[in-house]
């Protein structure tokens, strides 16, 4: 259990971000540092904790980042332009964010007296279109350039190569997690599960991009939080890097909206709609490391994800 620690979460008013800060609030300080573009720590009954500090600043401004982390023992950064909608209207500023700002929050944790862990957030779309059970040690795929889908996944790609370069030449303490389609209550932005949940507690029409036979495995945010945890601590994370997922909660676009329906006894209707992006088809993780190493293991399956996360949107506020 960590306890008695500063921890410093960049992107922390964000919907990991701010869930993971929930976990660790009673017994460390925490600095959550964002420019509250997503801002999910507004809805946050923990959000006037006095264990709790918020910094607004952009991951860009290295001389901020450098200031704001002072006396961290443990950096996670989370800070980043995602979501196919965001990213494909803005590929530079993705890119921008996605390196320079995880290159800043790199050598600003380089520079701390002590730092007991670095934990960077990756992505899952470093395997590209097709991934199917994908390990660690598996390349990684890089998309045609100009296509603006696939600037997310190279700066991440880059992002996870200067992490473990830190470990290696510096001997920063740093660890990559790979998330693998993270849902649940609180989640801001863009993602297809919220969307389904928040329109079939209305009745609304659920609309699918494409055929519907897109196939993603699906990740509760606890469970992924709980990884965070174990990577925070775990001596064998360090200079690593980890899938995390539920590679049991699979299924097909189509299939997950007919689930929704299914669980919250919805009447929503299904329409397909054309997409003008490229798509990935198949992502299935293999988190046999994360399970061999760290001991995690997804526990909620998707029936009671989306249970929980449909409760969580039919409060008032949500």
């Amino acid at each position: 259990m960590i306890e008695d620690k500063t921890i410093f979460i960049t992107g922390g008013a964000g919907f990991i971000g701010s869930t993971l800060a929930g976990r660790l609030l009673d017994h460390n300080r925490v600095v959550l540092y964002d420019n509250l573009a997503r801002n999910a720590l507004q809805d946050q009954p923990f959000r006037n904790h006095p264990n709790l500090r918020l910094v607004q600043g952009d991951v860009l401004d290295a001389t901020y980042v450098a200031k704001a982390m002072r006396g961290a023992d443990v950096i996670v950064h989370c800070a980043a332009i995602a979501g196919i909608d965001t990213v494909i209207k803005s590929p530079v500023t993705t890119m921008r964010v996605n390196m320079i700002g995880s290159a800043n929050v790199l050598e600003a944790a380089a520079n701390l007296p002590s730092c007991d862990r670095v934990i960077c957030f990756s992505t899952s779309e470093v395997f590209g279109q097709q991934a199917f059970r994908s390990s660690e040690t598996d390349n990684t795929v890089m998309g045609k350039v100009g296509e603006a889908r696939w600037t997310y996944a190279v700066s991440k790609v880059a992002e996870e190569h200067l992490a473990i370069a830190y470990f290696q030449e510096k001997r920063l303490p740093t660890t990559v997690l790979r998330p693998f389609n993270v849902y649940g209550p609180g989640q801001v932005g863009e993602g297809a599960l919220r969307t389904f949940i928040q329109r079939a507690i209305r009745d609304e029409t659920i609309e699918i991009h494409g055929d519907g036979t897109q196939i993603r495995a699906w990740c509760y945010v606890d469970d992924m939080v709980e990884s965070v945890l174990l990577a925070m601590e775990h001596p064998k994370a360090v200079g690593e890097s980890f899938n995390i997922g539920n590679q049991r909660a699979v299924t097909t676009i189509y299939g997950l909206a007919n689930t929704v329906i299914r669980v919250l006894g919805s009447q929503s209707p299904v329409i397909f709609t054309s997409k003008d992006y490229v798509d990935v088809e198949l992502r299935i993780p293999s988190v046999r490391k994360a399970r061999d190493l760290l001991g995690f293991e997804a526990q909620i399956d998707l029936d009671e994800g989306i249970r929980r996360t449909a409760e969580y949107y039919r409060k008032p506020n949500a």
